[in-house]
């Protein structure tokens, strides 16, 4: 069938939007129609190379839409259901078995192979010529994706399902890197380095907790008061202010958790540097390829815990569901952090979205 997408030509160019074609769904396999998709820091780092998704394809991976058609021995799923398109995952692996998919030990595969398990791709230009298709198993910035129904969650019928597909990924990060993995206690305090839509979404997930200081630290003004409108209870501008000692003033000593939602190693240091004895510093946002950190090891030693939290971990059913009940009680409220673009404006998307204008866009599809 014949559908439009954003076409990822070549490193480091605009992506250009034309029709494809779509393949019918194989057995075990799902076609959407896709709604919306959100637009990741991810995508722009395939994008510049530092992901090795290869192109001429299809990016998007925040996907979330309508059932379409369903293959041959695909069970739970029908047309018309609204779904969420999570990571891919085996289901079969050692981690997977443990109920931590986004650690699947295939994942770097699944991700960015361009294509199914052997070697075709779901995705072709009108002329017949192929297309990478399946980023992160799903190419959502189109207007129908085929998908593995594993990484399928069901929504609410009566949810918003364009606003939904950055649960999946930016949004469920930040979120689930704080409820699913550092779980502050009560009367703790817990710093965010980056108020981003990553950012963001742990100052939300914190404001949940027990936990009693949140700090956010940025560079942009209008960010840090949103983050104050969402929970934080204190803020930082790092462009006039040493965030390390406002953290340790505003804490009245090392903060019990930081988290680095930039990808910049400097931040990351200034992350591992607000936390200090069994203090835990966590590597969220993503860096480009190759980059290297350092940390000063004595004060490493004395029992500071430095983590990587990949996808907000766990499983993408339990996260997802409850950030939505929580949005309907207004306690997440993530759709203030969407801004929505047309498909044929997503070079605007990752424009704003790179210049700190928008916290996280959202492509409709046509």
């Amino acid at each position: 069938m014949r559908g439009v997408a954003a076409i990822f030509e070549e490193l480091d160019a605009p992506l250009s939007v034309d029709e494809i074609e779509i393949d019918e769904p194989r057995s075990r396999e799902v076609r959407v129609r896709i709604v919306a998709s959100g637009v990741c820091h991810t995508d722009a780092l395939a994008v510049h190379g530092d992901m090795p998704f290869p192109p001429p394809g299809v990016l998007g991976h925040e996907g979330a839409g309508i059932v379409e058609a369903v293959g041959e021995g695909v069970e739970h799923f029908a047309p018309g259901m609204k779904v969420v398109v999570g990571w891919p995952f085996c289901g079969l692996c050692r981690n997977c078995l443990d109920g931590e998919p986004r650690y699947c030990l295939q994942l770097g595969p699944l991700v960015t192979r361009g294509g199914r398990e052997d070697g075709s791709t779901a995705l072709r230009r009108t002329d017949g010529s192929p297309l990478h298709s399946h980023f992160f198993g799903q190419s959502s910035f189109a207007t129908h994706a085929i998908v593995d129904p594993k990484a399928l969650v069901v929504v609410p019928d009566d949810v918003p399902v364009e606003m939904l597909g950055p649960l999946a990924c930016g949004i469920g990060t930040g979120a689930g890197a704080v409820l699913n993995a550092l779980r502050p206690s009560l009367g703790s305090s817990l710093v965010v380095y980056g108020t981003g839509a990553v950012g963001l979404s742990a100052v939300m997930a914190a404001a949940c907790t027990g936990a009693t200081r949140i700090v956010a630290v940025d560079l942009h003004d209008h960010r840090l008061r949103l983050a104050e409108e969402l929970g934080a209870t204190d803020a930082v501008n790092a462009r006039s202010t040493n965030p390390v000692e406002a953290v340790l003033e505003i804490c009245d000593g090392p903060a019990d958790f930081a988290l680095d939602c930039t990808g910049d190693p400097n931040v990351l240091r200034q992350a591992a540097d607000s936390v200090g004895m069994r203090g835990t510093a966590a590597l969220i946002g993503g860096a480009p390829a190759g980059a290297e950190f350092t940390l000063e090891h004595m004060t490493t030693l004395w029992g500071k815990r430095v983590v990587g939290i990949l996808g907000g971990e766990r499983r993408s059913e339990a996260l997802i569901g409850s950030l939505i009940e929580l949005n309907r009680q207004g306690r997440f409220p993530y759709d203030r952090l969407v801004t929505e673009f047309a498909l044929d404006q997503v070079n605007d998307a990752f424009a704003a979205s790179h210049s700190g204008d928008v916290i996280k866009p959202v492509l409709r599809m046509p």
